[in-house]
């Protein structure tokens, strides 16, 4: 993961991604802003859903609460990712060494994996009103929580290591 990292970090300078990161008193700061509004829109969508999937709020609708937040979320998520490259265009020679910052991205990878399985296994039978899936399938909301606040909380992490 660390080869493929540090040729993502070095072709984010060559195209001049890293050198505006790093550049002014502005671009890092408003970037970082703009991640945690991404991480709050995700965290704050899914998280509500997943709560209301895994046995809370049962007087509502399980379906039109996802529909209604998981738009929320995924625009968060995109913000995310677009933020995400930039921050780690300004140091990513170090991030790619970041034993922090490689956990980050493994737990991001199972936890989209976990909303895609999610998706394939209950989402029908969500939007069919079947409000709460049976103990896998809130077992598995209340994992997806615990998995993005897990990614916030090693991306605090990471500059401390």
């Amino acid at each position: 993961m660390e080869a493929a990292l540090l040729a993502f970090a070095q072709w984010l300078d060559a195209v001049g991604v890293g050198p505006w990161a790093r550049g002014g008193a502005w671009a890092y700061p408003l970037v970082n802003s703009l991640h945690l509004l991404g991480l709050v829109m995700l965290v704050g969508g899914i998280g509500v859903v997943d709560l209301r999937l895994a046995g809370l709020w049962r007087d509502v609708p399980a379906a039109a609460l996802s529909r209604a937040l998981t738009p929320v979320a995924l625009g968060g998520l995109a913000l995310l990712v677009l933020s995400g490259t930039v921050l780690f265009a300004s140091d990513g020679m170090a991030l790619a060494r970041s034993v922090t910052f490689h956990r980050k991205l493994v737990l991001i990878a199972l936890a989209l994996a976990n909303a895609l399985l999610f998706r394939l296994v209950w989402q029908r039978r969500v939007e069919a009103g079947g409000e709460v899936p049976p103990l896998i399938g809130r077992t598995s909301a209340l994992a997806s929580l615990l998995m993005w606040l897990g990614v916030g909380t090693l991306g605090r992490l990471i500059a401390y290591s």
